[in-house]
């Protein structure tokens, strides 16, 4: 004779239920997860968000009638800011810069004579 379960004694759950639980509850935090991630809401990070961190470039300075172009190997640079240029017309130095690639600009912090290590022919190389 089969004995009468009581409302109040628990219940186990078989183990293909358990499973099943925890495989859907996993795959919804995925499915969560990965629609959160793609908010179109959120602007796109674009190269010029990019080149405002600090960068140090090598190149030459040239004169462009009133106003001054950083070039290096692979263009050349409008300087915002040719008062810290003065005096290296011609030079190739080594630069500190803030670089903004859509404005083909550079914001230039700080100017050195290269050491001999530094020279044009050690970046060929």
């Amino acid at each position: 004779m089969r004995r009468a379960t009581n409302r109040l004694e628990p219940r186990f759950l078989s183990l293909k239920t358990f499973w099943f639980t925890i495989i859907s509850v996993c795959f919804a935090l995925t499915v969560v997860v990965a629609l959160s991630q793609d908010v179109p809401n959120q602007a796109p990070k674009v190269p010029a968000d990019i080149g405002a961190r600090l960068t140090t470039i090598m190149g030459t300075v040239e004169e462009d009638g009133e106003q001054l172009r950083f070039v290096t190997e692979q263009r050349a640079w409008k300087v915002d800011n040719p008062e810290t240029l003065k005096g290296h017309e011609g030079h190739y130095v080594h630069a500190e810069g803030h670089l903004y690639p859509n404005e083909n600009l550079i914001h230039i912090t700080a100017v050195k004579i290269p050491t001999a290590r530094e020279t044009r022919r050690a970046d060929i190389k």
